[in-house]
């Protein structure tokens, strides 16, 4: 699997972000998007239950992720989401986002949280459409920090 970049202040993946999530995404070999996550006691809704608010930010992530490697910026304009069971806290996660269908200014993608035993908690399907280029335009000093943040202790980033 092939490391995604990292943000600094983002609330999922911001390395700098105090409260965030810190999550790392990563392209596999099927096209996805994946990432690994261990929600803790401050991430709970209902005790020992991952907040749904939550499930749904790192759905709409992933699956808001799938066009990074075109460098294609995309955001959201509707995510649906169907909570199947709920999703315990202390216990890793895999959040997985694909593409269904690309269009030339739009994004179907869909997501899921998946449990430890492979079940799946948290399906979501979103709607993403192109970020016009004057946007990210007045984005570019936020964006010059976009890098790949090594796994490895010490190693510089790419």
């Amino acid at each position: 699997m092939q490391k995604q970049p990292n943000s600094a202040m983002c609330f999922v993946c911001g390395v700098h972000n105090p409260i965030g999530l810190h999550l790392s995404f990563y392209d596999d070999e099927e096209g996805r998007v994946v990432a690994r996550w261990t929600p803790g006691e401050e991430h709970q809704g209902y005790p020992g239950v991952l907040h749904g608010g939550i499930a749904a930010t790192l759905l709409d992530e992933a699956a808001g992720r799938v066009l990074t490697k075109k460098n294609l910026w995309m955001a959201t304009a509707r995510l649906e989401l169907r909570y199947r069971q709920p999703v315990p806290i202390g216990q890793p996660l895999t959040v997985i986002g694909e593409i269904v269908r690309l269009k030339s200014r739009s994004l179907e993608a869909r997501g899921e949280i998946r449990l430890q035993d492979g079940s799946v908690a948290v399906e979501a399907n979103g709607l993403y459409v192109q970020i016009p280029e004057e946007r990210l335009a007045s984005m570019q000093e936020d964006l010059r920090f976009w890098q790949v943040i090594s796994d490895e202790p010490g190693e510089e980033p790419r």
